[in-house]
């Protein structure tokens, strides 16, 4: 762990961060024009879903997902082709993203059961012409980053022992990292899954899901000085990508709570998800507030009776007209830990509506 800081800390990262900040001005442009764009939930969730069969890590998922996106921003193509493409996006991102042991086999992907569900039988013919007309589209140039490429720097100094839960020290700064890696985790998927996160620079993306994450947590400052100076975005740069995670957030565990709670009818009828004496905060009151600070509240428990953390895929998440249901959970809201939650008393709580709908179970 010591020699883990060591290498954040040190000029060669911060180097590199400034490489990716410097190519993200370049990006390809992306205009959401593709005929095909209602479908591109349900590529990038396939995507996800095999990625994480092979355990590939999240910058080759995220690079595959942006190729494909930009791919279909260029050409008009069927759906039945556009399996080819994902899949072949996957192993192009994971041959420059992961180890050459680690890049998936053609014969172990026509085993997969998804794939017999789909109809695809991949060859290597099939492969190396896609992967050709994928590069030849890129000009050769698969240094594109993500938010995926600069997360694990902004989670260097995520948390530190400074840093307040709910105007209180942190209990435990090792399990508070862990969960801040768990909730920074889950919004980065958030982003992954819908197109309106590329109107974003991805360092942009990555600094606002660790900004969501630490809201999340009730830690504060929310935004602390340190993270401003190492991202050098403010709260206020912020604030629009924010503000959409969070209400992604919202949708999922309004829909977690509607799959895994009791009827309304054998529960209290005003009853929410957190316990709470104070009125209930919209994410706008809590986004606009760049100085956030808890004050001290007596201990009280967090999560409401009955809770279940959820781990659920309703079928339209991943079902596409005429393609095959997949069949796989796609993202599971974390819980906070006991640790985060003993002395939590007040609500979170979102009022807005968003049309996000999978979970991801990591």
């Amino acid at each position: 762990m010591e020699l883990e800081d060591q290498w954040w800390k040190g000029q060669l990262a911060a180097d590199i961060h400034q490489a990716l900040r410097y190519k993200e001005l370049k990006l390809p442009s992306y205009k959401g024009q593709s005929p095909q764009l209602n479908f591109r939930r349900y590529f990038a969730d396939l995507i996800a879903i095999i990625s994480n069969r092979f355990q590939l890590c999240p910058a080759a998922r995220h690079l595959a997902v942006y190729l494909l996106d930009l791919f279909m921003d260029r050409y008009d193509v069927t759906v039945q082709q556009l399996h080819m493409v994902s899949l072949s996006c996957l192993l192009l991102a994971s041959k420059f993203e992961e180890r050459e042991d680690r890049v998936p086999k053609l014969e172990t992907l026509n085993s997969l059961g998804c794939m017999s569900s789909m109809n695809l039988v991949l060859t290597k013919q099939g492969l190396l012409h896609m992967e050709l007309l994928l590069l030849e589209t890129f000009d050769w140039n698969l240094y594109l980053p993500t938010a995926a490429h600069f997360i694990e720097y902004y989670l260097s100094v995520a948390v530190r022992e400074g840093d307040l839960h709910d105007g209180w020290p942190l209990s435990s700064l090792e399990k508070t990292k862990l969960y801040m890696d768990k909730y920074a985790d889950y919004f980065l998927e958030v982003s992954l899954q819908d197109h309106v996160f590329l109107g974003f620079v991805p360092s942009l993306v990555a600094a606002s899901c660790v900004a969501a994450s630490r809201l999340i947590l009730h830690l504060s400052p929310t935004w602390p000085p340190r993270l401003q100076r190492l991202t050098a975005y403010t709260w206020e740069n912020l604030v629009p990508c924010a503000e959409k995670l969070l209400v992604a957030h919202d949708c999922d565990v309004r829909e977690a709570n509607k799959q895994k709670c009791p009827p309304v009818g054998h529960q209290q009828q005003n009853q929410t998800l957190f316990h709470s004496s104070a009125p209930a905060a919209t994410v706008t009151q809590y986004l606009h507030l760049p100085g956030l600070q808890y004050s001290q509240q007596p201990p009280q428990s967090g999560l409401a009776p009955g809770y279940v953390p959820p781990s659920y895929l309703p079928a339209s998440a991943l079902q596409a007209p005429n393609a095959p249901l997949l069949g796989s959970t796609i993202r599971t809201v974390p819980t906070v830990p006991t640790s985060l939650d003993s002395k939590s008393s007040r609500a979170y709580q979102v009022n807005v509506h968003y049309s996000c709908t999978a979970p991801f179970d990591r």
